[in-house]
């Protein structure tokens, strides 16, 4: 199984993504972003290493608008950790992997 593909979300699988018991983070992102770039190995290594713990999305915004517009989605990239369906912390700009695990860590200890 492809689990690059598996991360992608869409507007339509969004609300099913949050009723997760794990916590959930979402990377708001589009293609033509260059920190949004950046960040990308990051989420795809994070969604490997916490498989169990957090679920781990990527959300581009070109494709889906309807979400982004829900959580007033300004710039990017932007990520959204949820706790509960209730977003719980939001991050804007790029992160190094270290500072991305520890805000993930205060929600899955």
């Amino acid at each position: 199984m492809n689990k690059e593909k598996d991360i992608h979300l869409t507007d339509a699988e969004f609300d099913k993504a949050l009723q997760s018991s794990n916590p959930v983070l979402v990377d708001f992102w589009a293609p033509w972003c260059g920190p949004c770039r950046m960040m990308s190995p990051i989420i795809d290594e994070l969604a490997k290493e916490y498989e169990g713990k957090a679920d781990i999305y990527k959300l581009n915004i070109d494709e889906n608008s309807q979400v982004p517009t829900k959580y007033s989605i300004r710039s990017i990239p932007t990520m959204i950790i949820f706790k509960n369906g209730q977003a719980v912390e939001r991050i804007v700009g790029g992160l190094s992997k270290i500072a991305l695990e520890e805000k993930l860590d205060i929600y899955t200890s």
